[in-house]
């Protein structure tokens, strides 16, 4: 009887909250519940008595960006795509157009997020241009959109001018919907907080990195564990990475173990099943740290592997980094031959040709064999430089600059000559891969 009322509860839950602009409840239910919830949507948008069709597919829309976005699964972004053109085709009003397009928009970003692909990214700036908000909620809801778009655009071109622009845009749409739209402010405060953190880190400005601190701070203290876990962990996870960052430049043992005790902190706040990517995401950025375990990553690997997101490629990268700078501090050249073997297997057994970002992985996982390789038996890994030049080159066009950082850092390696494996290749400057 008890489980039967609890069910009936959670049901009118998801009943009120359906109207409600907030969606912060969405971060209460597990990512299973969540993806009924997007299914029960989808189909009511198609019910002849459906009093507002176009809000509803555009509700669900947004459902499946936020079910792909935790769950890492691609149906679930074709899913969000697909109702928000339903939405858009449904639509009776110039409100209900530019939300359906909006909805469109986030879901080619979050599919940029997840897997890379600068058209992805492309594609969601020419869909939020052609939105035309009227409605001042309408509207901040689009400022926050371009802001987020801007962002992404400004890493990939790693110049300081675009960065402040994107600041600046980010700054203006948060006013707005803060004023305007509340609901969707702290996701916006927290890649404005990701781009400010990254900015300071890259360019050592202490302001920067002081705003970005306070901003995190903030948020984490207005999101309870008990009503916002995810975006709670979120902040940490940034509070901790760039911490870590920072501690790992000035070579300070304290600031590093405080970077560690928040990403336990933020692991805290939900288990691997609730939300799978925020998880994930949390034991990458604790790994760039080579003292940290590895067990976690491993776990990590496993939970999202073959589904081809950023995120995993990310993970296995720094798999092999650790198994080769393991075998080579070992001088232990049969494990480095195991290793190698493993890769040229993976090559092999791969279905069709290989997405550029997954064959960017692969040839750095050489490459790092190589260049141990050559330095346990005293030789020049002639093809090594030339490997990680063209893998940085298609990591960074298809919008992954943190993997091209780790080709960079590779290649730099290089130009020191021969030496220990360098464990400043498993790292690079803090970069906020993915995670929204």
């Amino acid at each position: 009887m008890a489980m039967f009322e609890f069910g009936k509860d959670l049901r009118k839950l998801f009943v009120q909250a359906r109207e409600s602009e907030d969606l912060g409840w969405l971060e209460l239910v597990s990512v299973d519940l969540l993806a009924r919830e997007a299914r029960d949507l989808t189909t009511d948008g198609g019910r002849v008595s459906c009093e507002r069709p176009s809000r509803t597919w555009q509700r669900a829309s947004v459902m499946w960006r936020e079910h792909a976005r935790r769950s890492g699964q691609a149906d679930s972004i074709a899913r969000a795509l697909t109702t928000a053109n339903d939405a858009l085709a449904a639509a009776r009003s110039d409100d209900d157009r530019v939300r359906a397009v909006l909805a469109r928009s986030m879901a080619l970003l979050t599919r940029f997020d997840l897997f890379g692909d600068t058209d992805a990214l492309a594609e969601a700036g020419q869909a939020a241009r052609s939105a035309t908000p009227r409605r001042l909620a309408t509207l901040a809801s689009s400022a926050g959109v371009h802001a987020r778009i801007r962002a992404r655009q400004a890493r990939l071109s790693d110049k300081a001018a675009d960065r402040l622009d994107a600041a600046a845009l980010t700054d203006s749409a948060l006013h707005a919907l803060q004023r305007h739209n509340p609901g969707e402010a702290d996701d916006l405060r927290l890649e404005g907080a990701a781009l400010a953190l990254e900015s300071g880190i890259l360019q050592r400005d202490a302001r920067m990195l002081d705003q970005a601190g306070r901003d995190l701070q903030a948020l984490v203290v207005a999101c309870s564990p008990d009503t916002r876990p995810l975006t709670r962990a979120r902040a940490l996870t940034l509070c901790a990475a760039g911490l870590s960052a920072l501690a790992t430049m000035a070579g300070d043992a304290d600031a590093m173990e405080a970077g560690h005790v928040m990403f336990d902190a933020a692991a805290d706040q939900f288990t691997p099943d609730h939300s799978p990517l925020d998880w994930v995401a949390i034991q990458i950025a604790r790994a760039v740290d080579p003292a940290a375990p590895t067990g976690p990553l491993v776990q990590a690997e496993r939970l999202i592997s073959g589904r081809g997101t950023v995120l995993g490629g990310l993970a296995l990268d720094l798999l092999v980094s650790r198994e080769v700078a393991a075998a080579a501090g070992d001088g232990d050249l049969m494990t480095l031959a195991r290793i190698q073997t493993r890769i040229r297997r993976r090559l092999a057994e791969r279905a069709g040709p290989p997405a550029v970002f997954d064959w960017a992985v692969d040839q750095i996982a050489m490459a790092r064999v190589m260049i141990a390789r050559s330095t346990l038996i005293g030789s020049s890994p002639d093809q090594a430089a030339f490997i990680l030049t063209e893998a940085a080159e298609a990591a960074q066009h298809h919008g992954v600059p943190v993997l091209a950082d780790r080709a960079r850092g590779l290649i730099a390696s290089l130009s020191r000559g021969p030496g220990p494996y360098p464990p400043s290749a498993t790292n690079g400057p803090f970069r906020k891969p993915g995670l929204a």
